[in-house]
């Protein structure tokens, strides 16, 4: 399987729509490929909610979206068992989370209870209700946004939950230029109408399988081991990251160098995803953040203190 071609397609024709935000898309991109979840946090009118449903679009998905509000029940996110009448049955209707994107829009907004229903779903692909298990098709990927600067009436999403996203990131404000080519794009018409799917979710879920199979020296994988051990002793952490960080970053490594078009991952690799992988993972310590010290200065510094290995001709088949 081609990966990195196939994820070509995809990039490019998210890029119709989608200026000036190839990191994000590659990022998005490498979180489906390692069968992981996207958390967005950003300000409103970024383009979050078009960049779900372009990705959807491109690989012929379904996408649900969940609008996230303090009155919104577990059960409008996986689904009920209604009492039919004509059969004197109870059958089961299926929620939202039964599609191949969720977008959980800003997921800070409901209640602790709704936001623990997405957790067996994005960590085990399948749903229990009512004592039955559902299992959710391939691919599935969860993508949920929150806006960080209006925090009236939110509910800050727990460790255990921000734990369960494979990556975090924001899209931020477009250059001049790139607004001026959104502005001409839309000028006859939404572009996202004129984009339809370029790869099948078949195709994807095979993606998903090769990715696997990357080769990982045994330097690369003590280098994130020491990143990651790093995180848990370093003097402005209440709480570095976890073992399932280490495995976070094995999985979006090799996700990152099969888009690139490698069958073996680089150091670089590890680097150019170390942030959005790790930041939402670490906890700053109390005084550190009066010090207005932030997690990304950590990374680097981190980053800095761990010596990236050199691979040999023989760590790269």
């Amino acid at each position: 399987m081609d990966v990195a071609s196939i994820a070509k397609k995809i990039i490019a024709n998210s890029e119709r729509v989608i200026m000036g935000k190839r990191q994000q898309i590659v990022f998005s991109l490498v979180a489906w490929l390692a069968e992981g979840h996207v958390l967005m946090e950003d300000v409103p009118g970024v383009a979050k909610t078009m960049l779900a449903r372009t990705l959807a679009k491109s690989v012929g998905c379904t996408l649900k979206r969940v609008q996230c509000t303090p009155d919104l029940l577990p059960t409008d996110v996986t689904g009920a068992s209604i009492f039919n009448q004509k059969t004197s049955e109870f059958q089961f209707r299926a929620g939202p989370i039964f599609a191949n994107i969720v977008l959980a829009d800003e997921i800070n907004r409901t209640t602790p209870r709704t936001q623990a229903a997405l957790l067996e779903a994005m960590a085990e692909s399948r749903v229990t209700v009512d004592g039955t298990t559902h299992t959710l098709n391939p691919p599935f990927l969860v993508i949920a946004t929150q806006n960080p600067i209006d925090h009236e009436g939110t509910f800050p999403l727990p460790e255990a939950q921000l734990d369960r996203f494979l990556m975090k990131f924001s899209l931020g404000y477009p250059n001049i230029d790139d607004e001026m080519k959104m502005l001409g794009a839309l000028e006859s018409g939404n572009p996202l109408d004129a984009i339809g799917p370029v790869v099948s979710s078949e195709e994807l879920v095979a993606c998903q399988q090769a990715v696997r199979s990357i080769h990982l020296d045994d330097k690369v994988r003590r280098y994130i081991l020491e990143l990651v051990h790093q995180s848990r002793k370093h003097e402005h952490l209440a709480l570095g990251g976890s073992p399932r960080a280490s495995i976070a970053l094995f999985r979006a490594s090799q996700a990152l160098a099969a888009i690139l078009g490698r069958k073996f991952v680089s150091p670089d690799d590890v680097k150019r995803i170390l942030a959005p992988v790790m930041t939402h993972r670490m906890i700053l310590k109390p005084e550190s953040r009066l010090r207005k010290i932030t997690a990304t200065e950590v990374l680097e510094d981190i980053a800095t203190a761990v010596p990236a290995p050199v691979l040999d001709m023989e760590a790269r088949v």
